[in-house]
């Protein structure tokens, strides 16, 4: 079995949320976990999404302090405060020193927030832990609601119950027969491998007595369990010719499934979350417009990506409006987490010490 690397619950209620619907939200999770861990599955997250923050109300500091303290008290470290249009400026002082909050700006219709949001990533890659800040900070561009994986999940209608998988290697498994077939292959072996894991969920959401809202098929990887590794058995070695034939291909296989899905429903390709695709940038085979150019045929958009600390706001800005005029052209849903890594620039290597990343070099 694929681990479950999500389980998120939608919440309902508006904001300010009460320390009551933080603890009910939490035990719902755990209730959760508890049967998937019951029928075998394992649990790497418990995740909350709640409607945007900005559209219930101006968030503060002291909103963000009181929340966290509220996630500490329930065992939860993760919760996402949605995307907004307008105040993007306010949304560093939000997650720096909260390390459970998450929080979007949304790009598509509101260009003119791609500066603001990248003079936030620059304020949250110099004052916060190794710019691991920006992990939990993203523009979105045509992102629907209801999605299970983070930072780019937000919450709309009744509450819900919406499962990720860390499924690269479902795709890794399918492109051993090469790149001929691979959409079927791996049709199969998504549906194979998550119609049990809907069925329980769907069953789970049902005796929380909330929605099933899905589930994303996205094969999200987690270092060595790659998904660039599917590619280095189709076409040799990631970013070389064929690359972007079996982005599309296995993009086709995640969204050919007759499963109830939800959020990205597409192929991630996170450069530092990788280690194949870690390897892949630091070696020059991929680069910024390559990763463009494998979104226009799944997403997410540009994830994980190291850039030099000392990139510009405006060079910052346009990579930004890149991502987002390429979703709205192709009315897909695209992101851009991007890592300014304070102090380095072009050709340094990163020094993460967080399990979740992969060190590379940083360059444009």
């Amino acid at each position: 079995m694929v681990p479950i690397r999500t389980l998120t619950l939608g919440v309902a209620e508006p904001h300010p949320l009460t320390g009551d619907v933080i603890a009910r939200s939490a035990e719902a999770l755990r209730r959760a976990e508890a049967a998937c861990r019951a029928d075998g599955h394992e649990v790497q997250t418990l995740r909350l999404s709640t409607r945007p923050v900005f559209g219930d109300m101006t968030p503060t500091a002291a909103y963000a302090r009181e929340l966290q303290a509220r996630l500490d008290d329930a065992g939860l470290v993760y919760l996402s405060l949605g995307p907004t249009t307008d105040g993007v400026e306010l949304i560093p002082d939000l997650l720096i020193g909260n390390d459970a909050l998450n929080c979007t700006v949304r790009l598509d219709g509101n260009t003119a927030a791609a500066r603001p949001a990248a003079e936030a990533m620059l304020r949250l890659a110099n004052e916060t832990e190794e710019g691991f800040g920006n992990f939990r900070f993203a523009a979105l561009a045509c992102v629907p609601p209801n999605g299970p994986f983070f930072p780019a999940a937000y919450h709309d209608g009744p509450a819900d119950l919406t499962v990720g998988l860390q499924a690269a290697s479902i795709a890794v498994k399918a492109a051993e027969g090469g790149l001929d077939g691979l959409t079927e292959r791996a049709t199969e072996a998504f549906t194979a491998e998550a119609t049990p894991v809907v069925r329980l969920v769907e069953r789970i959401a049902g005796e929380l007595g909330v929605r099933f809202g899905g589930i994303d098929l996205s094969p999200a990887p987690n270092g060595p369990d790659s998904i660039g590794a599917a590619f280095d058995r189709t076409v040799g070695a990631f970013g070389a010719p064929g690359t972007l034939a079996t982005a599309a291909a296995l993009t086709a296989a995640i969204r050919g499934t007759s499963l109830p899905t939800c959020g990205y429903n597409g192929l991630m390709l996170p450069v530092m979350e990788d280690v194949v695709l870690a390897r892949a940038w630091e070696e020059g085979r991929i680069g910024l417009h390559d990763l463009l150019a494998y979104s226009s045929v799944c997403g997410t958009g540009l994830d994980t990506v190291p850039l030099p600390g000392d990139s510009s706001p405006d060079d910052l800005a346009r990579l930004l409006l890149d991502v987002t005029a390429l979703a709205v052209k192709l009315q897909k849903p695209l992101s851009a987490r991007l890592f300014p890594v304070p102090g380095t620039r072009a050709g340094d290597r990163t020094s993460f010490t967080s399990e979740y990343l992969t060190n590379t070099i940083v360059r444009w």
